[in-house]
């Protein structure tokens, strides 16, 4: 009460109302004058230096705050992995050779990989299955091995936030356990994890808009974790990348596998059989032809298979080198080295902060309670 009667001692009013910014005629609003603004400004500095203690006083109590959540804030580690992309591009000379085996009519593989072009590996490296397949893999914590969902629970502290839940306190990701045999509450329980890596923890980006090297930012409050996840994240989007798009490469070198190892195991008994008939009749009378016929048959069958052995040994080892070419896809460039870089607020810096935060939030306060009372 006192401020504002010293105020009245400066302006009444009728001046304040007259020099508000916002004059009224009637049910209309005029322009906001700047020689207003002027005037409000002087009555709310006047009235804030009044109130210095209360400013004083409040900036004091935020600076603790900031303080206090500062001595008490868990530090943030940050993993990065950069990794470069194979250029699909580039097949030079061993193109060329692919594509004349090709109208030979041999199927060595080489095609597909457009799912893993450009931005949609960034996209994969995020989705919830490769974040689930890296959550669910086994690592060794302490001399204890254990899954990194379940590593994820330890250090968040979340069973104890979970014992008042029936549903959820007495759930497990141990190493080992099959996922499709996995409760709701698992699955949902995971689909959370993957969303809270995604929105504060886990970034995918290219370092530079030109360049296909692409890095991986994991921060968390568990160095351990940053560091694995990572390092985890990258090695299981590097396996499905070679498990998918060399599929059916590999299906054909499995084929052409097979095919030259029966061929060669009938070119071995053949062979044995001419020497066995060899054995048997070692001086066979030239006039009984007949006696020569098993022997002839035995060694047509040797021609035969060696000719087709050598075609499917030059077409396995053709599909081996395709599948060679396209494994893998990632190349590590730089892998997270303990300790981490770590993120932390300073005391001073959250003394500064929280001063500054609570201050505005009381002028704030302060002036709009006194332009209300104008009003």
């Amino acid at each position: 009460m006192e401020v504002e009667n010293s105020h009245k001692g400066d302006l009444t009013s009728g001046d304040i109302m007259s020099n508000h910014p916002l004059q009224r005629k009637g049910n209309t609003v005029n322009e906001i004058s700047f020689e207003g603004i002027v005037v409000n400004s002087i009555i709310l500095w006047k009235y804030l230096k009044n109130l210095w203690w209360i400013l004083l006083l409040s900036g004091f109590i935020g600076g603790l705050l900031g303080l206090t959540y500062a001595m008490f804030k868990k530090p943030i580690y940050k993993a990065q992995l950069s990794f470069a992309l194979e250029d699909e591009k580039s097949g030079g000379g061993f193109g060329g050779a692919l594509g004349i085996a090709s109208q030979f009519g041999f199927d060595i593989g080489g095609g597909g990989g457009g799912a893993f072009s450009g931005d949609n590996l960034l996209s994969l490296m995020k989705s919830r299955s490769m974040v689930r397949m890296a959550l669910l893999t086994p690592v060794i914590i302490n001399n204890k091995t254990t899954t990194l969902a379940e590593f994820y629970i330890d250090f968040n502290d979340l069973h104890r936030q979970w014992q008042k839940s029936p549903n959820l306190k007495s759930v497990k990701f141990l190493p080992g356990a099959n996922p499709d045999n996995f409760t709701r509450a698992q699955d949902s329980l995971l689909g959370e994890f993957h969303k809270n890596l995604i929105n504060k923890s886990l970034t995918v980006d290219k370092i530079d808009k030109k360049l296909s090297i692409i890095a991986i930012n994991v921060s968390s409050e568990n160095e351990l974790f940053s560091k694995y996840f990572a390092e985890i994240l990258a090695k299981r989007v590097s396996d499905f990348y070679i498990e998918t798009k060399t599929k059916k490469s590999v299906q054909n070198v499995g084929i052409l596998q097979r095919q030259t190892d029966s061929i060669r195991s009938v070119l071995n008994g053949a062979i044995s059989g001419v020497a066995s008939l060899v054995d048997a009749n070692p001086n066979i009378n030239p006039s009984r032809l007949v006696l020569r016929a098993p022997s002839q048959k035995r060694q047509v069958d040797v021609q035969a298979n060696t000719a087709i052995l050598t075609e499917l040994v030059k077409n396995l080892e053709i599909s081996k080198v395709s599948l060679r070419k396209e494994t893998p896809l990632i190349q590590i460039i730089d892998k997270p080295i303990l300790p981490l870089e770590k993120e932390r607020l300073g005391k001073i810096k959250g003394f500064i902060i929280g001063s500054l935060l609570v201050l505005f939030i009381t002028t704030l306060v302060l002036s709009v309670k006194r332009f209300s009372k104008i009003e």
